[in-house]
């Protein structure tokens, strides 16, 4: 498949895409590659190959769930404006 100008523009138009009319020829040039690639993939021989779940089917390793910063609830408190019971008050916003 090759595409023209007129595809090109067609395209644009329809991704609503404004586009230069300097830049088309590149743009036909590079949506050609992309198909060419889709073309390529579609003629591999994929019968022996099992389906995967996920393309990385392996263990993912998980650091240990522990807590690593102290506790400045405190601290960062003391400087809002309004707390009550370990939690911020802000204005309401909504009726």
């Amino acid at each position: 498949m090759s595409l023209d100008k007129t595809d090109v523009e067609n395209i644009a138009y329809l991704a609503r895409l404004a586009i230069d009319e300097n830049d088309i020829p590149e743009y036909a040039q590079d949506l050609n590659n992309i198909f060419n690639l889709v073309a390529l993939l579609s003629d591999a021989d994929t019968n022996n190959i099992s389906p995967m779940a996920h393309p990385f089917d392996a263990k993912q390793r998980l650091r240990a769930d522990v807590v690593s910063e102290t506790n400045q609830r405190e601290k960062f408190q003391a400087i809002a404006p309004k707390t009550d019971g370990g939690i911020y008050l802000v204005p309401q916003v909504i009726e």
